[in-house]
């Protein structure tokens, strides 16, 4: 089933708000070898002008993947995900991730297209604090392989 070119320039209703934990990023810290001491020692965090320890810049795609769970979700658009294979990930800090933050992502199709019979898709998560305060705006490409 190919993906529905009429959901270009849809976006999602909020996710509900994310509770940024401490230990929520020294764990993903841990998972991707961030060695920085901002990510696990308050101290060090302080000391270099943050108010807690920050997030990884990686950190988001937990965000972006609650979010796009909405689109994986609704069936009328097309979506095999056993067929994904993920295509490229950006992400535009305004500031870093902060534990204690509040964070909550809206998500937008922002273009569908096929090339060699495989979809494509790219989808941009604002990340905003509930305050509304954005903090990152992601993109993640998709690549939904075609049959055969």
């Amino acid at each position: 089933m190919p993906l529905d070119q009429s959901y270009m320039g849809r976006v999602y209703p909020p996710t509900p708000p994310y509770e940024v934990g401490r230990e929520k990023i020294r764990e993903f810290a841990d998972a991707v070898s961030a060695s920085d001491p901002v990510h696990r020692d308050l101290a060090e965090a302080r000391a270099k002008g943050y108010k807690d320890v920050i997030a990884p810049p990686t950190f988001a795609i937990i965000l972006s993947q609650n979010a796009g769970q909405q689109l994986v979700e609704d069936q009328s658009f097309g979506l095999d995900y056993s067929r994904v294979v993920h295509g490229g990930q950006t992400f535009r800090y305004e500031r870093p991730i902060v534990a204690g933050d509040h964070l909550v992502t809206v998500m937008a199709v922002e273009e569908i297209s096929s090339r060699a019979g495989h979809a494509f898709l790219t989808t941009r998560h604002e990340v905003s604090t509930v305050e509304g305060e954005l903090v990152v705006t992601i993109w993640t490409r998709l690549v939904v392989r075609g049959e055969g």
